[in-house]
């Protein structure tokens, strides 16, 4: 069996591309290995178990690609490409001969200076540009349809099991990148406001706002370019991806609240009502906002653990882990 580093060391070989990549950059997070290449970007997920997805076959590995490049195709189709094969024989290339080894996601690349985080930071994103992306998601929402798949989960079960998988998989955290006076308080608010709110929680399922929704809609995750792209849809577990509407909208009211840009923050959110007339989403706004908060706190924190990161790393995660658990404690003293 072909190690994973053996395929990520051959791709850092021009030699392994069908194309001549002029240059290549490795970029992790963690359960990806990201290469940037002049005109292409090939995405390898990591031969991981985190609990909430598993990638450790590559059977799985293969199957989670296509999944990738079929849900990202629904907001931008031109920047998905094709799922490719790794082959190995005398050597390890992209679409070459002998058995797969592993594969990737295929994109076209986009402008990384046009990513909507880098150009918050240059004070570049105007209300103009936000107005476009609440647009963009509120028709999106309206586009998908409830279906069959919809309606296998209940809204209440699924929130309560998905904030106690984040509960059980911090603990390890506490005292690193979480206080454990911040886990406990965050905690009972977040179960108490659960238990009051679980009428609006049902209703909402009733009325269809539960749906496969895009389940990761930050900054991080916007290119601003030739259009908007809204790309790397959560694809590895429907638990995630099949949320409330008000999911996609908290994750992005929150992470411009991250970046110091409440003004913004609150722009997109009266604008997504506008265009989606959802007047009832600012009931659990506030608990989707600590819930994304305190998943990027979790996830981020999760890269202590990576091998294939190196310390200096782990110090920049472990700072902005505990800055993300910091905002979701203050949105959860709100609720």
């Amino acid at each position: 069996m072909t190690d994973q580093k053996q395929v990520v060391e051959a791709l850092l070989n021009p030699e392994a591309y069908e194309e001549d990549p002029h240059g290549i950059e490795l970029i992790q997070t963690h359960i990806s290995f990201v290469f940037l290449t002049r005109n292409f970007v090939y995405k390898i997920k990591k031969a991981v178990n985190l609990g909430f997805l598993d990638f450790t076959t590559l059977e799985r590995r293969r199957f989670f690609c296509q999944k990738e490049l079929e849900l990202n195709r629904r907001l931008c189709g031109d920047m998905y490409l094709e799922v490719v094969p790794i082959n190995k024989s005398t050597s390890i290339k992209i679409k070459g001969e002998g058995e797969p080894v592993e594969y990737a996601v295929k994109m076209k690349r986009m402008p990384q200076e046009k990513m909507m985080n880098t150009l918050l930071g240059e004070h570049k994103v105007g209300k103009d540009i936000v107005d476009k992306i609440a647009r963009i998601i509120a028709e999106f929402h309206l586009k998908v349809d409830p279906n069959t798949r919809t309606r296998e989960f209940k809204l209440d079960p699924i929130v309560e099991v998905n904030w106690e998988e984040n509960f059980d998989q911090t603990v390890e955290f506490i005292g690193k990148t979480i206080p454990k006076r911040t886990f406990g308080i965050i905690r009972k608010r977040i179960e108490d406001f659960a238990k009051l709110n679980l009428p609006v929680f049902k209703k909402r399922m009733a009325e269809g706002r539960v749906k496969n929704c895009h389940g990761d809609v930050h900054s991080g995750n916007i290119f601003v370019a030739d259009r908007i792209y809204i790309f790397d849809a959560i694809e590895f577990n429907d638990r995630i991806s099949y949320s409330d509407v008000a999911g996609d909208v908290g994750f992005l009211a929150m992470d411009l609240d991250f970046k110091k840009r409440p003004d913004l923050s609150n722009f997109f959110v009266d604008r997504y009502i506008k265009y989606s007339g959802d007047q009832e989403l600012t009931e659990l706004l506030p608990f989707y906002k600590c819930y994304r908060a305190y998943v990027r706190g979790k996830v981020i924190s999760l890269r202590l653990k990576d091998s294939n990161i190196d310390n200096q790393e782990k110090n920049i995660a472990t700072k902005e882990a505990r800055a993300y658990f910091k905002l979701a404690f203050a949105y959860a003293k709100n609720l």
